[in-house]
């Protein structure tokens, strides 16, 4: 494997060696090992940043299971690169901000850091595999360390809640995207996603093309919680600070982002996906942020602004599909909203990851989230509030910060729509810029919320659980940080131009590009007096005029129906799911076990009857088998003898013997047909289950004589019967119908010589079927394990019993 392969698996080998860390080291905060691995991690991909430069790319192949065309190949270009930065370089400033916000002597650090650690080499196996197999086993296992992440905290029954909730839908939504996977594979013949991508223009052709683009943003959808998958992400913030930071800002919520952006050359060439993903970004922005100006907790604004600015992204990256219907790459007004959407998810990680961090430090130190309690923090906490103010105006989109270019973007990328004659956009266009307007207004009114409500307004202690004051240096190290990259990036913007955004987006839009062409990316302050600025002027006038006056205009949340809501309709469904679904367990979960063999054998009769039926299956040919002997015969007799014994014997040890009987015939068969391994298996078997019969029911009460005489259960009899015959007619039609050659010749040529043995039962046991062995041992194993834990829980709790008694 290469250095990417290796780079992927990182973080999960690091997983397994972190209790062993935290045990041995205790004395010392396990952040401080943990912190390592992503900054290493992050001067590696730094590397690869000249190969990007220029739009190339690397690929890394690893054989996996090549008879199915599934590889763990490793691809790296702009678009993956730029991931894989935020991924580590987030990563880092979150690992060393838990240092000072995790206890060491109050929280489960080992956990955190195996989960932590878990979910970042989940995203980077997300953004850096090119095989669809392989990027969905790593989207689970993102939903799996998340599901461990938000619920850390699990003795809160709102963090079980919020992780189930998020672990439902973004399951649900990795399920749709699998099918989707396999939908383009078929139509394909290939698991590559650039191989794909080359077929782009022949697959919009294929009947199933609509059915996999759905299934594929289902997936996406849920996973960057748009509309109306977005409940879960506020249910998430129950998760503690550095988790939502890092879940929240830069990975796990980009990832559907990344979806979109990854196969955008397969899918954006169709009017669908224009109107799709735009319309869905858009909308989720505006609601979003419509939502979050009545929420209360600094964590659940941040949480609808989050989804809010997800939409925005999102909603660029439908746009910009507009841009591959362009003809010359000159006259692309439309290639503005592709880089648009880049800059905004660098723009998004810096500002919004910092003010989580700001947001958790207030949590900290107050005690609160609670912005009804808060206020006259500023004098308190000079240096939150400065990265508060950094972080909260860059997402409200003023100047001189990073969120000001990226908004003034976004606004000429909606604007620009006025001017496409296609998909109908000469009727519905007008509806992209004002929606985009609107959802910005209200993004300025929660972020100016952030900053006076928190900071500013009268003081008030007595509401405080703690008594606030500054935050210690090392947790203001990471917000600090990311703060001045905002102001960074914002002051000089073409830092980033031509080293991350520019092979990001050519990447997002391939096609568009001559060979050995390049995007032309210029990020400025300055424009001209065009409708972008107007539109933010309006935006900072109405903000400040909402703002001013939002006792009067809030109370209109009150008015919005509380029933009929999502979350009312996801708590609803669940019950009715788990209503339902105890309903029919309990309707055939009777106790008794004959019940259940009923079911089974009634399932068996039906199915395998119906499919002989059906097919024609049953064929019957002598003239393959062996003569029936004098000792067969004898054998038969016997056997059918014993077994009616069991049935009618009035003794248990009766029927024990005529039950071990049966098993010793069985024996005499394998002795027969020349089997002496399996005779003395057989043997030993028997041996051993009627001793332990004897054991057992040497313990049970005595069958009374009083006891009335059962009577005859027709319907049993014909499920036996029905059994019988099946599995006869089975053995007849499988003995009478070969399409194969045997393949005991094989065994008999090749048991010594390829594996050294002259027993081939043995040999078929232990080499040949080595792995059915195995795995019969192992289920063995687990079932002696459960076995033993079900006997110390009961020992354990007799003892308690008794020492209370």
């Amino acid at each position: 494997m290469s250095l990417l392969h290796w780079a992927i698996l990182a973080p999960f080998l690091m997983a397994v060696f972190v209790p062993l860390i935290h045990k041995r080291a205790a004395a010392i905060h396990t952040g401080w090992f943990v912190l390592i691995l992503p900054v290493l991690l992050f001067g590696m991909f730094l590397q690869y940043l000249p190969v990007t430069r220029e739009n190339s790319s690397i690929t890394e192949t690893a054989s996996w299971i090549p008879s199915l065309g599934i590889n763990f190949t490793a691809y790296i270009d702009g678009l993956s690169l730029l991931f894989a930065l935020l991924i580590t370089g987030i990563g880092s400033l979150v690992v060393l901000y838990s240092v000072f916000y995790l206890s060491q002597s109050k929280e489960k650090l080992g956990h955190f850091y195996v989960y932590l650690l878990m979910f970042m080499g989940a995203m980077l196996g997300v953004v850096l595999s090119d095989n669809v197999i392989t990027l969905y086993m790593f989207w689970e296992f993102t939903s799996i360390s998340s599901f461990l992440l938000i619920a850390y905290w699990y003795d809160r029954e709102r963090s079980r809640y919020g992780a189930l909730k998020s672990m439902l839908i973004t399951v649900f939504g990795g399920l749709m995207m699998l099918g989707g996977f396999l939908v383009l594979s078929l139509m394909g013949d290939t698991f590559s996603i650039r191989e794909l991508a080359a077929q782009a223009l022949e697959l919009n052709e294929d009947p199933l093309f609509g059915l996999a683009m759905i299934l594929v943003l289902l997936g996406a959808f849920t996973k960057s919680a748009q509309f109306p998958f977005y409940i879960w992400l506020p249910d998430a913030m129950e998760a503690p600070t550095p988790v939502s930071a890092y879940l929240h800002s830069a990975t796990m919520v980009k990832a559907g982002i990344y979806l979109v952006a990854r196969f955008s050359p397969i899918f954006a060439f169709s009017g669908y996906w224009f109107w799709i993903v735009g319309a869905v970004g858009l909308f989720t922005m505006t609601w979003a942020s419509f939502n979050a100006v009545k929420q209360t907790d600094l964590k659940g604004i941040l949480a609808f602004s989050t989804v809010s600015q997800l939409g925005l992204i999102m909603s660029l990256l439908g746009v910009g599909a507009a841009s591959l219907h362009v003809e010359s790459l000159d006259d692309n007004l439309f290639i503005t909203a592709v880089i648009a959407a880049v800059f905004h998810l660098i723009n998004h990680a810096t500002f919004k990851g910092s003010l989580f961090m700001a947001v958790g430090i207030i949590d900290h130190e107050t005690g609160t989230r609670d912005i009804r309690k808060l206020g006259g923090l500023m004098s308190l906490m000079p240096v939150t509030f400065t990265l508060s103010v950094i972080g909260a105006f860059s997402m409200a989109g003023l100047p001189p910060f990073n969120g000001f270019l990226s908004k003034e973007m976004f606004f000429a990328s909606m604007v620009h729509l006025l001017e496409l004659d296609l998909f109908q956009m000469d009727t519905w266009a007008i509806l992209f810029p004002v929606m985009a307007w609107i959802g910005s207004v209200f993004t300025f009114i929660y972020s100016m919320m952030i900053i006076f409500k928190v900071f500013t307004g009268r003081f008030q202690p007595e509401k405080l659980e703690k008594k606030p004051h500054e935050a210690p240096v090392g947790m203001l190290v990471s917000p600090i940080i990311l703060a001045l990259l905002v102001v960074v990036f914002g002051l000089f913007p073409n830092l980033l131009s031509y080293s991350l955004i520019q092979p990001a987006a050519a990447a997002i839009v391939p096609s568009i590009l001559p060979p050995g062409g390049q995007l032309d990316v210029h990020i400025s302050f300055w424009h001209g007096f065009k409708p972008e600025l107007f539109m933010t002027i309006g935006v900072i006038v109405i903000g400040i005029l909402l703002y001013k006056l939002m006792p009067k205009w809030i109370k209109m949340y009150d008015y919005m129906p509380g029933k009929v809501t999502l979350n009312r309709f996801y708590n609803a469904s669940l019950y009715a799911a788990e209503r339902g679904s105890n309903a029919i367990t309990n309707a055939y979960m009777t106790g008794f076990i004959r019940s259940y063999l009923l079911y089974i054998f009634v399932f068996f009769i039906g199915i395998l009857g119906f499919t002989m039926w059906a097919k024609d299956a049953f064929h019957y040919d002598a003239s393959t088998a062996a003569p029936i002997g004098l000792y067969e015969i004898s054998l038969i007799i016997a056997l059918v003898v014993t077994t009616i014994t069991i049935l009618l014997a009035k003794s248990r040890l009766t029927s024990i013997i005529a039950l071990g009987g049966v098993g010793y015939t069985v024996s005499l068969f394998f002795v027969i047909f020349r089997a002496p391994d399996l005779a003395l298996t057989q043997l030993v078997i028997e041996t051993v289950s009627t001793a332990l019969f004897l054991l057992c029911f040497y313990h049970l009460p005595k069958l009374s004589r009083h006891e009335e005489k059962r009577r005859f259960q027709a319907g049993n009899a014909l499920v036996a019967a029905g059994v019988g015959i099946i599995v006869t007619l089975l053995g007849i039609s499988a003995h009478s119908s070969k399409f194969f050659t045997s393949i005991n010749d094989y065994y008999v040529e090749n048991t010594y010589k390829k594996a050294g043995g002259e027993n081939m039962v043995n040999v078929i046991l232990v080499d040949f079927r080595g792995f059915d062995t195995l795995f019969e041992i192992a289920v063995l194993a687990v079932a002696a394990l459960g076995i033993y834990g079900l006997i110390k829980l009961r020992l354990e709790k007799g003892g308690e019993t008794n020492e209370n008694k």
